[in-house]
């Protein structure tokens, strides 16, 4: 728990030396995040008229900080509390530490090199070391698109079933249900055949995500195919998340009603639309972000076994 403190001690110097500004979010929210497999913890709020309106804890700051861009802040960056819902492993705890940041007209590159340097920041000079693998933090990371991974570790050629279940049910290497989707096949591929192999020896930087696996992001110019949405893998552990965000309200409204049909389906509930968002992103200028599992990076820069063992009160 001294080395907790400390790496947020580094990592809050790190982002005053970089002009950063912290900022500090209510956890208390419209619209919990509308991916259709966060889950979220409920509430009511009653007013003084006894009148219950629903609420939602929030599974990331990142509505908040986006109404922060379109206010006229640029850097910022944000140290707290999220929770989510039927999650609890090694690795996921209902109640957990995010730092989540952004930059305004910076390429989402940049925000990957951020992550870099703030992972090495948190490793010192030490080894990560999980389930009996080894990553070196400090070593060069390697840079692999998902569709070279998908290649690579299950001999699937990604971007040529976009959109058409039946051709990637054709070709995946892994048992699946006829009732699973494009996304929910593309999912069980990456967890069993791919994931396993990332961050062994060195970080990876698992990047260009299918643009419909990445509702918050926006497409790459190159290829529309694919979206500027990357993650961070240590151990084989996922360290991060980020995008070039994406700031266009109708399609991102169009993203969230997509991603809800879905979980109604699945889960048989759906989560409001949180308006002030949207109309946030009219005015919001281009900008990349990330959010980080800052347990996730303490467990392996200390060498603990599950999360809760880097948590002072673990949830339960």
């Amino acid at each position: 728990m001294l080395a907790r403190n400390k790496i947020i001690a580094d990592i809050r110097q790190w982002f005053a030396e970089r002009d950063f500004l912290e900022v500090d979010t209510a956890a208390l929210q419209v619209s919990p995040g509308n991916e259709a497999h966060l889950h979220a913890f409920q509430t009511t709020l009653i007013g003084n008229d006894g009148v219950g309106v629903p609420r939602y804890l929030h599974t990331s700051p990142e509505f908040a900080c986006k109404k922060l861009l379109a206010a006229g802040e640029r850097r910022i960056f944000n140290l707290g509390h999220v929770f989510r819902n039927r999650e609890r492993t090694l690795t996921h705890a209902p109640e957990f530490t995010m730092l989540e940041w952004y930059r305004v007209e910076e390429e989402y590159r940049i925000i990957i090199h951020d992550t870099l340097a703030l992972v090495r920041l948190a490793a010192g000079q030490k080894n990560f070391e999980w389930r009996g693998r080894i990553c070196n933090p400090l070593a060069e990371a390697e840079w692999l698109s998902v569709q070279d991974a998908f290649v690579k570790y299950a001999d699937v050629d990604l971007l040529s079933t976009l959109n058409n279940r039946d051709a990637l049910a054709a070709i995946s290497p892994v048992a699946f249900q006829k009732t699973e989707t494009w996304s929910d096949i593309f999912s069980r591929i990456l967890v069993e055949k791919v994931e396993p192999h990332l961050g062994n020896g060195r970080i990876t930087v698992l990047y260009e995500y299918p643009s419909v696996e990445a509702a918050l992001a926006r497409t790459c110019a190159h290829d529309e195919r694919v979206a500027e949405r990357f993650e961070l893998y240590a151990c084989g552990v996922e360290l991060a998340n980020g995008f070039g965000e994406l700031t266009d309200p109708e399609e991102q409204r169009r993203r969230f009603v997509d991603e809800m049909d879905i979980k109604e389906a699945r889960y048989g509930e759906r989560y409001p639309i949180d308006e002030e968002l949207l109309a946030a992103l009219a005015i919001m200028p281009s900008a990349s972000g990330v959010a980080l599992g800052l347990d996730r990076v303490i467990m392996l820069a200390t060498g603990a076994t599950r999360i809760d063992q880097v948590q002072w009160v673990p949830a339960f």
